[in-house]
């Protein structure tokens, strides 16, 4: 069984075929500049990358020159459309109506567009996606993977903001939480290679990337999350500054900075970037200059700070720690973030061995010491591997 893994962006598509259960990668690529005059098809096929620039004025035009390109004699990835027995697709919103995966008909449709409220920078352009695979590929079942969903054990006590419940009840105002298919796919790894897959768990998943979150997963169930009602709140990111004192984007205003540029300062001038002064909102390139430029310095610790209180926090909400796992761009490759966040962490029973800490970034490994109650792993995530194992799921015949 060959699927089809989209992740549509509003110019963007990231792609992945995949075969049978879902662990066999056929190929992987990146549609860019979609509706702008340079186009881009990137696909790579056993480590080797080719590029096509075209045309691409939408998102049905851009997958129909994909599929061609992955049919074409050259690369010989599928001998037809006929190939592609489902696509499934990252959707980012899944409000309280998706608890879990969903098979795409005309109501999800409909109630992934209703979302976009929520969501209006992402499920939008994930809609399409589906919407453009309807008309490539008729008759192929598609399903959606939330990054809510995995979030949705979460108690009203961790979800529900202190706000007059009218709030909740019209608007649907909570905690949703994002990244789920990341966290969810790290917490299944580190619960198997902790060896904890029989018993009682309590771990603590931390992605890193230019987006962050960090997840208390007790037994298997979420039970907190850092982002909240948009991917806004939480941790330090590359250009979000995560948790903020509420007041600040109305003080703004009152100084005379439209709304509109307020919301784009918290949506892309802050986080690192902004700590640094401007300087990037790129870890590695914060981490080099750390030594002789104070804000770098600065924004590397506040990212590290803010991190460690949350792991307390969570630790705290979990009634201990068995594992904490690191993933994403950050959290998969800088062992000097990782080293920071940890360090006083002792009392959790976390401790870094500082050798393992070097050595396991970019692969799955334990980097805590030996006999420390907690364990450390790198653990690299696979969002296309969730998502292709749902849609085999979801589509296979009984």
């Amino acid at each position: 069984m060959i699927i089809l893994v989209l992740n549509s962006g509003s110019s963007s598509i990231k792609f992945q075929v995949r075969q049978t259960d879902g662990e066999k990668v056929l190929c992987k690529g990146l549609i860019e500049s979609i509706g702008e005059p340079h186009s881009t098809i990137h696909v790579t096929v056993d480590g080797k990358k080719i590029s096509r620039k075209l045309e691409l004025p939408n998102h049905v035009f851009a997958l129909n020159q994909m599929v061609q390109l992955l049919t074409s004699p050259e690369l010989n990835i599928l001998k037809s459309l006929a190939d592609i027995k489902a696509v499934g697709h990252r959707v980012v919103h899944g409000g309280e109506a998706y608890s879990d995966s969903v098979l795409v008909d005309d109501k999800a449709i409909k109630t992934i567009d209703e979302l976009s409220s929520l969501a209006p920078l992402h499920n939008p352009p994930n809609l399409k996606g589906i919407l453009a695979c309807r008309e490539i590929l008729p008759g192929v079942p598609q399903v959606a993977v939330f990054d809510t969903a995995f979030h949705q054990t979460m108690p009203p006590v961790a979800y529900t903001y202190p706000l007059p419940r009218e709030l909740y009840k019209k608007y649907q105002i909570r905690r949703y939480g994002f990244h789920g298919t990341s966290h969810r796919y790290v917490h299944g790894r580190a619960r198997t290679i902790a060896g904890l897959n029989n018993g009682s768990s309590k771990i603590i998943t931390a992605h890193l990337g230019n987006g962050c979150s960090i997840t208390a997963i007790k037994d298997g169930k979420v039970i907190d999350t850092s982002m909240g009602f948009t991917p806004l709140g939480g941790l330090v990111m590359g250009t979000r500054p995560g948790d903020i004192d509420a007041s600040l984007p109305f003080y703004l205003v009152d100084q005379g900075i439209p709304a509109k540029e307020v919301i784009n300062l918290l949506q892309k001038k802050s986080g690192l970037l902004g700590l640094s002064g401007g300087l990037s909102n790129d870890m590695r390139v914060l981490l080099e200059n750390a030594a002789t430029n104070p804000l770098a310095r600065l924004a590397v610790d506040v990212f590290c700070y803010r991190l460690r209180k949350y792991i307390g926090a969570y630790a705290a909400a979990l009634g201990g720690l068995d594992v904490l796992a690191f993933t994403g761009g950050i959290g998969e490759n800088a062992a000097q973030v990782r080293a920071e966040t940890c360090q006083d962490l002792e009392f959790l029973g976390v401790e870094l061995d500082p050798q393992r800490n070097q050595q396991g970034s970019g692969k799955e490994s334990l980097i805590s010491r030996d006999g420390r109650s907690a364990r450390v792993y790198v653990i690299p995530t696979d969002e296309e591997l969730v998502i292709a194992e749902e849609t085999v799921r979801l589509c296979k015949p009984a």
